[in-house]
């Protein structure tokens, strides 16, 4: 069942409203589903009027870093609750605008148009549907690491940062830098960045896994076909507020250094740098950018914490998947999308098969096809493998 607006746009596409402006049988706008009850839409509100009351309140503003919680929860939920408003209300205009569409030829162009709108406005709603993970809502923490290949995968992993903070900064999100390790050569031998804001985590969280570059390599001489691979590591930015226990001082090994970069007033002269490993799991995490030793070990925990809470949602996200005769090759350690500069040029996806032609297009930020793709393939439960993949 689909939202009235959208049942009204399948019927102008069935031709039962005539380009002349006459109407044949109206689409019935009873009985459709109410698109306010597929975001439960009350709890929203209500969840975005007791943040509002938060702040609001005296000494709210205090406590910076929960404050930038707060609001950007508000961010997340006034993404969804905005344009739903708008949809509701438009679709409740259309039949008086179709009345009107009868009388007067020159209205029925308009009405066209906003059915049109409407339409997109609805494809993005029902695309917002599909993030319904418990964390999808929240920002997200990247981290890219160059695997076989060499310096070409040192280069490559720089590109993918490139491609991610792109897309990021078009959709008006903010970007942190983390930690970054340059490889003596050319690119990065790691790096990890935050990206905040609604619905980050949702978006990227199908970035996980290895990430393949094939092209005639810049580093060498011979202009010799190369393959370089890299890893991308996708978390959800947490609040310290998460259920996850961590005994800090048992098990949690800390490692202070000197911050690697450029340099300046404080890095490289003081051991600000930090490296949490956490021993149970091995999970190791570091953090060398902030200025001081206090604000990296605050935000190293932070990362840690993301990807122990990544893990147990892949754990749930297993437990969903046994249902199924097989698992889809997906995670840290599975490739996931192969990136061909030679002999010609495609982007593909080895799980949802989906592919774009345009490669500098991609790596300039244009990933939403294969973010709605991969959304819409989980959805529908295509989880009995990867699409074959050409060579």
């Amino acid at each position: 069942m689909r939202p009235a607006a959208a049942i009204v746009l399948e019927a102008f596409k069935e031709q039962r409203w005539k380009r002349n402006g006459t109407t044949g049988r109206k689409p019935s706008l009873s009985g459709c589903c109410n698109c306010e009850t597929v975001f439960d839409y009350d709890a929203k509100c209500a969840q975005a009027a007791a943040l509002e009351e938060q702040m609001a309140s005296p000494g709210f503003w205090n406590d910076a870093a929960r404050a930038r919680e707060v609001v950007a929860q508000l961010k997340a939920l006034r993404a969804v609750t905005k344009p739903l408003e708008d949809v509701v209300r438009t679709a409740a205009d259309l039949p008086g605008m179709l009345e009107l569409a009868e009388a007067d030829e020159g209205f029925a162009a308009e009405v066209r148009g906003e059915i049109e709108r409407l339409e997109q406005a609805v494809a993005e709603l029902e695309l917002k549907a599909l993030l319904s993970g418990p964390h999808d809502a929240c920002g997200a923490i990247l981290s890219i690491h160059a695997r076989d290949g060499g310096t070409d995968a040192n280069d490559w992993a720089e590109m993918l940062l490139r491609m991610y903070t792109l897309w990021a900064q078009k959709h008006d999100y903010e970007v942190v830098l983390l930690e970054r390790q340059d490889d003596a050569v050319a690119g990065i031998q790691s790096a990890t960045i935050a990206i905040r804001g609604p619905w980050a985590y949702g978006y990227l969280k199908g970035e996980t896994g290895i990430h393949r570059l094939v092209r005639i390599s810049p580093f060498n001489a011979e202009g010799k076909r190369q393959t370089s691979f890299a890893a991308v590591d996708v978390s959800p930015e947490v609040s310290d507020e998460v259920e996850i226990e961590i005994n800090w001082e048992k098990d949690v090994r800390e490692e202070t250094m000197r911050s690697g970069g450029a340099g300046g007033q404080h890095v490289n002269k003081t051991e600000s740098a930090v490296r949490l490993v956490h021993i149970p799991t091995g999970l190791e995490v570091k953090c060398q950018n902030e200025r001081s030793q206090h604000q990296n070990r605050a935000m190293a925990r932070k990362m840690l914490l993301a990807r122990l809470v990544r893990i147990e949602e892949e754990k749930r996200e297993a437990e969903q998947a046994a249902k199924y005769k097989s698992r889809a090759k997906v995670g840290f350690g599975s490739q996931i999308r192969s990136y061909f500069l030679h002999p010609t040029q495609r982007i593909k996806d080895s799980r949802t098969g989906y592919v774009e032609y345009n490669f500098h297009q991609v790596l300039d930020g244009g990933l939403d096809g294969f973010l709605d793709a991969y959304l819409k393939w989980r959805v529908k439960g295509e989880l009995a493998g990867s699409v074959s993949e050409d060579d």
